[in-house]
């Protein structure tokens, strides 16, 4: 069955169940604050509670990789029945996993996260564009054909980010509106938006560059690391209906009661209607 274009289908979503991603990050403190070991046993358990509380109601899942990566080839099954089972109870999957590369090399990585016929298909994946935004080709080409998205790093939440997202080109453009712009050109006429998105921390304050890429705007930020849904509109302005805002730790604390992720993860994407609502 061929996919609608992630835009498309992350519209649907958002509209349907609210705009919230909430990611799957077992990191050791997380996995002991659930009474888990940091084993594989507990990877498992974490990841299963997460994904049978929340999949069902969310608008999209991000597992982040790396937290998987670490356990190896058992780690990395975990990770392929998680998205399978996310998938099939509704929710979109975006593999956080900051891939960048070129050549061939970014081919695997496309073939990876984007083929269908992949353990790994995600509807969407993270992608790093500081080899180049022409090096992401392969993964952008791959996404298109399989109706999945990709979502770029433009202005990240960490402070180490600016030194070089914040650096100016050679056009006077600063990096991230540099990639932005190409992002936009990517997005160019569809509707109800394109499938190319950005990752624009929602801690930046105002974020200084022209966020109208015609796509999503993943946020993350929201919860643990300081911001609120009441400060999107300040950091994303016109385009914040576009917003996704990520939590991880913000709702993953109150687990593993599954009742209680469930309502940590409604009051946010309620709050963050409310924000949005209106602008």
């Amino acid at each position: 069955m061929t996919l609608a274009p992630f835009g498309a289908r992350l519209r649907h979503a958002m509209d349907t169940r609210g705009p919230l991603c909430v990611g799957i990050d077992p990191h050791a403190s997380l996995l002991s604050a659930w009474g888990l070991s940091d084993d594989i046993a507990g990877l498992e358990r974490f990841t299963r509670t997460t994904v049978e509380a929340l999949a069902d109601r969310v608008a999209v899942l991000k597992p982040q990789s790396a937290f998987f990566e670490r356990f190896g080839s058992r780690g990395i099954a975990v990770l392929e029945k998680a998205v399978e089972e996310a998938r099939a109870a509704g929710a979109l999957v975006l593999m956080d996993a900051k891939r960048g590369d070129i050549g061939s090399t970014m081919g695997a990585y496309a073939a990876t996260y984007l083929d269908k016929d992949s353990p790994l298909f995600s509807d969407a994946v993270t992608l790093s564009p500081y080899l180049g935004f022409g090096s992401l080709r392969p993964a952008l080409d791959a996404a298109a054909v399989s109706g999945a998205g990709v979502f770029v790093l433009a202005l990240t939440s960490n402070p180490e980010g600016a030194e070089v997202q914040r650096s100016t080109a050679a056009d006077g453009r600063s990096l991230a509106q540099l990639m932005l712009d190409h992002m936009a050109a990517e997005n160019a006429g569809a509707t109800p938006m394109g499938s190319v998105g950005a990752v624009v921390g929602a801690t930046l304050g105002d974020a200084g560059v022209n966020l109208d890429i015609n796509g999503p705007l993943l946020a993350p930020g929201i919860g643990a690391q300081g911001a609120t849904p009441a400060d999107l509109p300040g950091v994303f302005g016109r385009a914040v209906g576009n917003v996704v805002p990520s939590v991880s730790r913000g709702v993953l604390r109150h687990g593993p009661d599954v009742a209680a992720l469930r309502e940590s993860a409604t009051r946010f994407a309620d709050e963050v209607r409310a924000a949005v609502s209106g602008v």
